[in-house]
């Protein structure tokens, strides 16, 4: 056998699979643009889109290319400034967001042909033209990439971005294939929530047909934004701009090194991007850079709960970005790869630290200004409250009318006074059928009752002129309040607890009433009354099994 050396061929038809198929959002693909910008150490990007002839123009000032570093550098493909300088750029020392060396090839995708031009200090315009329709045919006859060339620039097609351009990297795109109307706004929108280096730092901007991109671009989601968590003292100029939050921010503390803030809206709609398919979610941030958008997918059993659906907000965890690990990160560089421990280790943060305490919190906090909490929060007084609310819009008042204030300070007691009453209106019910299934025979005190209860209100039917039947009622039993009932119960032998359930009805009757009479309860009472409700509810489980 000989020891024949063998070596890899790389065809054209990768840049199919890395570049032209893999990116479908238009936004990455403008990412992508605009980090070469960042990692080229630019002050300024400028975009430009002119939508009557389909154009796409991106410029900015960064170091720029020469001949030899478009060639060994922006055509290399899986060429990475990382591996030759390090974290940090020569210049500025900012983080690098390029990791691969594959994110150029996003360019290809979203247009017919795709010019860029470069030039450093020193040199003067070097670059090609990558027309993707020659591409094709390149692909098709498997021709390899020393075997195919850029087309020739003709710069004077750039002739309206060269003027005073002393250095950086101009590129041009053709016959767009998104449809750019209507899409200036929510570009600008959509680069502020997802391009955050350039707010947070004030030596980058982006510029989109001249109009700098910045917070007020967000102003749609901020002024409608309701609550707010701030995760390990993030300092971040948007939550400057929330100024219509009803509480100040929840600081949440973690042991993870992560920082970020979490949001809620007034109502789910305000999380879309208006002009867009797009929705504010919360995303993680790896040095500024977006690595995964909506990390609650990764959360199946909170992503579909209702709470998940005012939620935005940004998590920043710069240590899963290192030279060691750059592969963490999914080819689309929009995604980490699954079962990486670090990602998981912070999943598990959010879930237990983080998202399930926000979530209580978010429930009492919109209820407290008459706001539906978080449905799949179920518990009697949460339920009561949420039906209180939603009866208190009726009261409403327009003008200096006190109303509101009055409604509000009702509020704790319908807490506890609604369920009470629905816990009365079940207990006694059950007893009632109980006695009618068993034939069980009144009491005579229990019919004096009675008796004394139909004239009182035939009394006062006469006084309101009601000639109509009220109570749909078939034995008078409904005129009886549980003390009578239980001793109806007692009477009839063999009946278990019944004796119990005699002296824990006695107490019950005045704060039962009370409560029946839509008073508000002194704390003592209420405590009381629960007591004696959960024994009274425990032998009328016993007495109808």
């Amino acid at each position: 056998m000989k020891n024949k050396k063998f070596k890899f061929e790389i065809s054209l038809s990768v840049l199919n699979h890395l570049g032209r198929n893999l990116y479908r959002n238009f936004i990455t693909i403008l990412g992508e643009a605009i980090s070469n910008s960042w990692d080229a150490n630019a002050n300024n990007v400028w975009i430009k889109i002119d939508v009557d002839n389909s154009l796409l123009i991106i410029k900015d000032d960064g170091d720029g290319m020469n001949s030899t570093d478009f060639k060994s550098k922006f055509l290399k493909v899986g060429y990475s400034k990382r591996k030759e300088f390090g974290m940090l750029s020569t210049g500025k020392k900012r983080p690098y967001i390029g990791a691969k060396g594959i994110g150029k090839l996003a360019l290809l995708s979203c247009a017919d042909k795709v010019s860029v031009i470069s030039k450093t200090i020193k040199t003067d315009y070097v670059g090609g033209v990558i027309d993707n329709s020659e591409l094709t045919k390149a692909i098709k006859r498997d021709l390899k990439p020393d075997k195919y060339s850029l087309g020739k620039i003709k710069i004077e097609l750039f002739n309206d971005y060269t003027p005073k351009h002393n250095h950086g990297t101009i590129i041009r795109f053709d016959n767009i294939k998104e449809d750019l109307r209507n899409t200036i706004p929510y570009l600008k929108k959509l680069i502020a929530l997802y391009f955050r280096f350039s707010l947070v730092d004030p030596t980058f901007n982006i510029f989109i047909n001249g109009e700098k991109v910045t917070l007020e671009d967000l102003k749609d989601l901020s002024s409608k934004s309701q609550f707010l968590w701030i995760i390990n003292k993030i300092k971040d100029p948007y939550i400057d701009t929330l100024l219509n939050l009803k509480k100040d921010h929840i600081n949440i503390l973690t042991d993870l090194n992560i920082s970020g803030f979490i949001s809620t809206v007034e109502k789910p709609k305000y999380l879309k991007v208006s002009g867009s398919e797009e929705k504010a979610g919360i995303d993680l941030f790896v040095n500024g850079r977006l690595r995964e958008r909506d990390i609650l997918r990764h959360l199946p059993d909170f992503s579909t709960r209702h709470i998940a659906s005012y939620l935005y907000g940004q998590i920043h965890y710069d240590e899963l970005d290192d030279t060691k690990n750059s592969d963490r990160f999914g080819t689309s560089r929009e995604s980490i790869i699954p079962g990486d421990k670090k990602f998981k280790e912070l999943i598990e943060v959010l879930k237990d630290k983080i998202l399930n305490n926000l979530s209580q919190e978010w429930d009492k906090l919109r209820l407290e200004i008459g706001e539906d909490g978080d449905i799949d929060i179920i518990t009697k007084q949460r339920k009561a409250l949420s039906l209180f609310n939603f009866s208190a819009k009726d009261y409403k008042v327009d003008g200096d009318c006190p109303t509101d204030l009055w409604v509000k300070e009702l509020r704790p007691d319908a807490e506890f006074n609604i369920p009470s009453y629905v816990d009365c209106f079940l207990s006694e019910n059950l007893v009632r059928r109980y006695i009618r299934e068993q034939k069980i025979p009144l009491t005579n005190p229990a019919q004096v009752e009675i008796d004394e209860w139909k004239a009182r209100e035939q009394v006062r039917m006469g006084e309101a002129n009601i000639s109509f039947k009220i109570r749909e009622k078939r034995d008078n039993l409904d005129y009886l309040g549980m003390d009578f009932l239980a001793r109806v119960v007692d009477g009839s032998v063999n009946r278990p607890n019944t004796n119990s359930l005699v002296r824990d009805s006695v107490e019950y009757k005045p704060m039962r009433n009370a409560v029946g009479h839509t008073a508000q309860l002194t704390l003592i009472a209420q405590q009381r009354l629960s007591l004696v409700y959960e024994n009274i509810k425990a032998r009328i489980k016993t007495l109808l099994s």
